[in-house]
């Protein structure tokens, strides 16, 4: 892996840590190449909602490591939410 130099995410995960965990084995030690890393989502799509989730909970897990829980959305998804997620 330390002469990989792009890292490409087409689809993504609920959980944002697991794609962090992908892009950082391509950073391992003794890795002498600039390592560019690309999402490719498509607009409309699930995939794109997904992006949004993993945005919201990363700003969770921010606030958590922060100690800034009162930026945090800590709020259940409505169930409009939920639908809109779900949509096609």
């Amino acid at each position: 892996m330390t002469a990989a130099d792009v890292v490409i995410h087409f689809d993504p995960w609920w959980n944002p840590s697991v794609e962090n965990q992908a892009t950082d084995r391509a950073h391992r030690f003794g890795q002498q190449n600039t390592v560019q890393v690309i999402k490719l989502i498509a607009k409309g799509t699930i995939e794109e909602k997904i992006l949004t989730i993993q945005d919201n909970k990363q700003a969770v897990i921010d606030a958590v490591l922060n100690n800034n829980s009162e930026n945090a959305n800590f709020t259940k998804f409505s169930e409009a939410e939920l639908r809109n997620i779900l949509e096609l």
